[in-house]
């Protein structure tokens, strides 16, 4: 998980230089701007932790950059830093929501102790929204659509599953809905009921890791300021799933085996055995056999995981679906979204059945809420699904006026190819930024730099954007 990122708002120099390298000294990833309009760029994406902003500032004061940024992140925390004569101010900032403020002239200490508190509250808030969703998750089995072959099998397999306390290992492409079956099995289940709490493995680092899932006592590492429990202890009576469990290291794979075979571990930083009942769900993208062939993933664990397995078609294997896929989005963001309900016409839907869907359901939902959202009149028409094709893989198929077969008329590709040309547009598409470029793709950072890593040692890529 990368490290929290701070971004710093003063027109000062000095005052702005100093602040960036106590914080990166501090071990905080930091965007200091001159101006408020250059930070509210780089708070917009939601990658940011902490705002850190002067009160007296040109153009925009501070102010208005709190009420500007907690717009668009209102979990943000902001601290104000003030001169004396300003503190009236400062005290007006908070009843506007800023977190602190500090008075200038102050030492690096001082600010990084402010700095501290601030994310701890941001990550109290972050953890109730997470507790509160899973004692009450958001999920209705009519989200799970489907009438093909493939699907009435997979939904015969949940069905079979739910009354159990078997370990389920759900296994699929990225955006075939592996969270989708997961809270189907525990929504059918007796622990329905309780919660269900999902840890996605590929987007935290080892360390963080261990403590997100095991939890970890006061002093037990730099920064542990105070006991805290893990997702195991959450979900206690009820179900946790395991996302993306490919990506553990060995060391942590080791740990969550004894989990599964004796149900209890330790905090970090303890040596108190905790008992949990919890029913383990886990998912990948990745082909574990190899993984565990490469020595890349512990035999043990993968047999343990894989009980029974529940695997989920791409969706260019159910195109039987696609119709009722792209109309159930229609009705859902037209009532979610506030947006106009419309119809497709015969060739947009032609063209959507036509196309590979490299991207599978996540990709169809996302082109679907563009065209809603863009579209005018009461038809969807092939123009704006094309469009929304361009913008996610900058190659749309070819247009067609009649609906075709199941058998995709595109030229095929391996799958890997596809992946490759699909991140590296959307990493063009960023400019190279890729954090962003993860986030948009919903993988790790770390797994964009090592898909990057490889096929450039493999000779098939060469200068990136």
């Amino acid at each position: 998980m990368p490290k929290p990122k701070i971004v710093i708002v003063d027109d000062d120099p000095h005052m702005r230089d100093g602040l960036q390298e106590a914080m990166t000294g501090a071990g905080y990833r930091v965007a200091a701007f001159e101006k408020a309009t250059l930070a509210l760029a780089e708070i917009a994406d939601g990658s940011a932790s902490l705002l850190i902003t002067d009160m007296r500032m040109p153009e925009m004061d501070g102010l208005e950059l709190l009420q500007e940024a907690r717009r668009r992140d209102p979990k943000l925390p902001v601290v104000m830093m003030t001169a004396y004569g300003t503190v009236e101010t400062a005290v007006e900032a908070m009843k506007r929501g800023a977190f602190d403020y500090i008075l200038k002239p102050f030492k690096a200490e001082e600010i990084e102790v402010v700095a501290q508190r601030a994310l701890e509250h941001r990550r109290l808030l972050t953890e109730n929204e997470m507790l509160r969703s899973a004692l009450a998750p958001p999920f209705s089995l009519e989200d799970f659509v489907g009438q093909s072959q493939a699907m009435r099998e997979v939904f015969s397999r949940i069905h079979q599953v739910a009354a159990t306390a078997t370990t389920v290992f759900i296994r699929g492409e990225t955006g075939t809905g592996k969270e989708l079956a997961a809270r189907a099995i525990h929504a059918l289940g007796p622990r329905r009921d309780q919660p269900f709490v999902r840890v996605n493995c590929a987007a935290l680092s080892a360390g963080v890791l261990e403590s997100e899932l095991f939890g970890h006592e006061k002093g037990a590492f730099t920064g542990a300021d105070r006991r805290r429990l893990g997702r195991f202890e959450m979900a206690d009576g009820g179900t946790i799933f395991l996302d993306e469990v490919s990506e553990m290291n060995p060391e942590l794979q080791g740990k969550l085996l004894r989990v599964l075979q004796e149900r209890e571990f330790e905090r970090v930083g303890s040596s108190e055995t905790i008992r949990v009942d919890v029913r383990v769900l886990a998912s990948s993208n990745r082909d574990l056999e190899r993984a565990m062939v490469d020595g890349k993933f512990r035999a043990d664990l993968y047999y343990r995981l894989n009980v029974v397995a529940i695997d989920l078609p791409p969706l260019r294997e159910r195109r039987d679906d696609i119709r009722l896929l792209a109309e159930y989005f229609i009705r859902r963001f037209s009532r979610e979204r506030g947006l106009p309900a419309r119809a497709l016409s015969s060739e947009a839907m032609a063209m959507l059945e036509s196309y590979d869907w490299p991207g599978n359901v996540r990709e169809l939902a996302n082109i679907i809420e563009r065209a809603l959202v863009l579209g005018k009149g009461d038809i969807i028409d092939i123009g704006h699904i094309a469009a929304g094709l361009e913008r996610s893989t900058a190659k749309a198929p070819p247009a067609v006026a009649t609906p075709v077969s199941n058998a995709s008329p595109l030229p095929i590709q391996p799958l890997e190819e596809v992946e490759r040309e699909h991140i590296l547009r959307v990493l063009a598409f960023y400019h190279g930024h890729r954090q962003k470029a993860a986030s948009a793709l919903d993988i790790s950072e770390r797994s964009l730099r090592e898909r990057l890593k490889r096929w450039r040692e493999e000779g098939k890529i060469s200068n990136l954007p």
